[in-house]
């Protein structure tokens, strides 16, 4: 941490170019329009600027993962609620409408990684939460299986926004030291959601639907959807398009921050598109070493997603029992990521931290899948909330180690696509006709938590080669100093292979 007299230093700020390049990042021609004061930027304190920062971004980061998680898997909660027998679901038609979430998302990709080239983050990201809480409302009013389909799909397209454009708002703020701890804050979201998911499904068994004229789970959606939209709101004003256009920070500070995330050499803003960098990203390893360890981590996010109240319930609870039953999962997650944070923070090593949360969930599965005794496989299935922290680890490590705007934004939604892969893939292992043991399911969250822990490893022996070859080729070739080489290292959009100083953090 730094101390509390830490300043920012004045030396990258006052080599600022005399003359803008269009071709350069725009917090650079930013800083090149400003006048020679708020350049001076000696007298800054980074560590108050960083926690003005904290104040102004993590909270409404917080609120809107929170809302994403909670609103993603409700039917999760709504399934003991008596969801299922009032829309008169059948066979595989409940794991069908988790898998179409899924699926909508991973298509919605696609147009998120090129949409957010062109518009600001923020005002993408309000837009979407506004959409998905007015389609959470609308699931109050699903009558059978196929409208429940359509709203799944349509909460899917809007959801799909979310992991991407918070990932490209973390790294604009913060270098890539202090993304880890601020990342997993905001992702703590997601376990603080689990447990405020059973409450309200608890609390919303107790509606008495002859007085409210409506069922407890149909007004826990139209609930739910109303914070989400209020929190859409409060996003567009909260989020500034860019750094450069955050009202809460002076000019000066502006430029502090600029000078201080500089050091991560993957740029802030550019809103080109460069096809040349996109062929780089489908030819690079990392990305699909990391789609693979998403993918096969995702692949366990079914029990946490769609299926943990289920599992619970058929280990012979009566369904106001699952629901309080299911928050310790919420809470070991909440633990799990904050752990993984200060980790990261302090002791960097993300190998090491996302083997170390697959290791319970390996236990989980062996519990869920092998146990005898209800209290042991009761705490596989919360052993198994310990690779949520997983998932930020790997959108940590897109954000840090994938330079170039085009590249670094495609890649983010890539991954967030491999994770719709994983959670399409899961639910369809628990089939109607293994019910309710569902032993091949569980069997497969322990295979697929072992693979992802070697694939990790290859992963951290592909960074160490990739970080030698690098210094080799330093080494190698003789690299000119100056204004101008300095300005297109930082600021130039170069990607993290054409960057000749890049290095990987593993």
């Amino acid at each position: 941490m730094a101390s509390s007299n830490e300043k920012m230093p004045v030396e990258a700020a006052s080599r600022v170019s005399e003359v803008a390049d269009v071709k350069l990042d725009n917090a650079f021609n930013f800083m090149r329009n400003l006048d020679s004061a708020a350049l001076d930027i000696e007298s800054v304190n980074l560590k108050a600027l960083r926690w003005k920062i904290d104040r102004h971004i993590i909270p409404v980061m917080f609120c809107l993962y929170s809302m994403q998680f909670l609103d993603k898997v409700n039917i999760n909660y709504a399934a003991v609620m008596g969801f299922t027998e009032d829309l008169n679901l059948k066979g595989d038609d409940f794991t069908n409408a988790s898998s179409a979430f899924f699926i909508a998302y991973l298509i919605a990709e696609i147009p998120n990684g090129y949409i957010l080239q062109k518009v600001p983050a923020g005002k993408w990201i309000s837009l979407n939460v506004v959409l998905w809480g007015i389609t959470t409302a609308c699931i109050a009013a699903t009558k059978n299986y196929r409208t429940l389909l359509a709203a799944r799909i349509f909460l899917g397209m809007f959801e799909a926004a979310i992991a991407p454009t918070l990932m490209l708002i973390s790294s604009q703020y913060y270098t890539r030291s202090e993304q880890g701890l601020r990342t997993c804050i905001w992702f703590c979201s997601s376990g603080a959601a689990n447990v405020m998911g059973s409450l309200l499904s608890f609390g919303f068994q107790h509606v008495d639907d002859t007085v409210a004229h409506l069922k407890g789970w149909r007004v826990m959606f139209l609930v739910l959807g109303a914070i989400t939209i209020l929190v859409g709101v409060w996003a567009f004003f909260a989020i500034p398009d860019s750094p450069m256009k955050a009202r809460f920070l002076t000019e000066r500070e502006k430029v502090a921050l600029l000078v201080h995330v500089g050091k991560n050499r993957t740029g802030v803003e550019q809103r080109g598109f460069k096809g040349v960098q996109l062929r780089e990203l489908l030819l690079d390893a990392q990305i699909w070493l990391i789609v693979c360890i998403t993918i096969l981590i995702s692949c366990s996010g079914g029990v946490v997603t769609s299926y943990s109240a289920t599992v619970i319930r058929q280990l012979g609870y009566t369904s106001k029992e699952a629901a309080l039953l299911n928050m310790p999962s919420g809470l070991l997650a909440i633990f799990f990521t904050l752990v993984v944070g200060y980790g990261i923070r302090y002791l960097s090593h993300r190998w090491f931290w996302l083997i170390f949360c697959c290791i319970p969930g390996i236990i989980g599965g062996s519990l869920m899948s092998f146990a005898s005794s209800k209290p042991a496989r009761l705490i596989g299935v919360y052993l198994v909330s310990s690779i949520i922290p997983t998932l930020i680890i790997l959108y940590q490590w897109v954000m840090a180690n994938v330079a170039g705007h085009t590249k670094r934004v495609v890649a983010i939604a890539l991954v967030a696509g491999s994770f719709s892969v994983g959670n399409i893939i899961g639910p369809q292992t628990f089939r109607k006709e293994d019910a309710p043991e569902y032993h091949k399911a569980k069997v497969v969250v322990l295979a697929t938590q072992s693979a992802a822990a070697v694939v990790t490893s290859a992963l951290f022996g592909y960074y160490k080669w990739a970080n030698q070859a690098k210094e080799r080729n330093m080494r190698a070739i003789e690299v000119n100093s100056g204004v101008l080489d300095e300005r297109g290292d930082i600021w130039g959009n170069l990607t993290d292979k054409e960057n000749p100083e890049f290095r990987y953090v593993y």
